[in-house]
């Protein structure tokens, strides 16, 4: 009786065991279900760049064209028309298929080139320099520095100082071109403009015209001014020392001439001339 509880035990064991595996094998070979992600509609269309556009560039209508964007990510001051934006000038670099936005380019009227991207309040003043002045081709529209003059107001070498006028002035352009060129290298730079106030505008033009002026490359995040006393030529190796001539007490001088006493701290001496 014993042995045939046994047997029975383990067939249904077995026939437990061969159904769940068949279910499992089931379950695994079951297709998931496919999940569909959901797209924002593309009924918008608004205006992108069909190239890289520099800063002062008048918008004509081969530089421009309409693509649709996502309803639900479109960017504040979009254009909806090409109409929109042709003849006006841009006031930043715009990058091929970035959208053209109102903050981007000047107001209708204004023209292009050069003149759109003066801010109010702001002059462009172009001063000459060559390849070390530039700092080696590398002062670019964009770029910011600093500007200083070194000057001689009585020919004497020792009074030659040199001095920081203007700090992260802002470059609107370089040479006759205000963008880099096809390989995106430093162009030779022959003429600096460079935006400032009125008042920065006729400290650089003095300095331009009675010294020698060089600029120093900024880094576009450093935007604190430094207070500088500027430095003189003779500051540089230091002013030579008096010669002194130690005389012993009691000793007469061998020259009966004026007489000069020479204190340095604690130290007297007497110079006779």
């Amino acid at each position: 009786m014993n042995k045939k509880k046994l047997v029975l035990a383990v067939l249904l064991a077995g026939v437990a065991g061969l159904a769940a595996s068949v279910m499992t094998f089931q379950y695994l070979n079951k297709p998931l279900p496919t999940v569909v992600a959901r797209e924002s509609p593309m009924g918008q269309q608004i205006v992108v760049a069909t190239e890289n556009l520099p800063l002062g560039t008048y918008l004509a209508p081969h530089h421009v064209r309409l693509v649709p964007w996502p309803e639900g990510a479109l960017p504040a001051g979009f254009f909806s028309s090409i109409e929109q934006v042709v003849g006006r000038g841009l006031i930043v670099n715009v990058a091929v298929n970035e959208p053209i936005l109102a903050s981007k380019i000047a107001p209708r009227g204004a023209g292009g080139g050069l003149p759109v991207v003066i801010p109010e309040g702001k002059r462009a003043v172009s001063v000459k320099v060559d390849e070390v002045i530039g700092v080696a081709g590398f002062v670019l529209p964009g770029t910011r520095v600093d500007v200083l003059v070194t000057m001689n107001p009585t020919n004497e070498r020792e009074s030659a100082v040199a001095k920081v006028i203007l700090q992260n002035v802002a470059v609107v352009a370089s040479g006759q071109k205000i963008e880099k060129d096809a390989e995106g290298k430093p162009q030779t730079v022959t003429v600096i403009t460079l935006l400032v106030t009125p008042e920065e505008g006729e400290r650089l033009a003095l300095a331009a015209s009675e010294g020698r002026i060089q600029l120093a490359l900024r880094n576009a995040l450093d935007l604190d001014s430094v207070e500088t006393r500027g430095v003189k030529a003779a500051a540089l190796v230091g002013a030579p020392a008096p010669k002194l001539h130690a005389v012993r007490p009691g000793a007469e001088p061998a020259s009966r001439g004026a007489a000069v006493e020479v204190i340095l701290g604690k130290d007297r001496h007497v110079e006779h001339f």
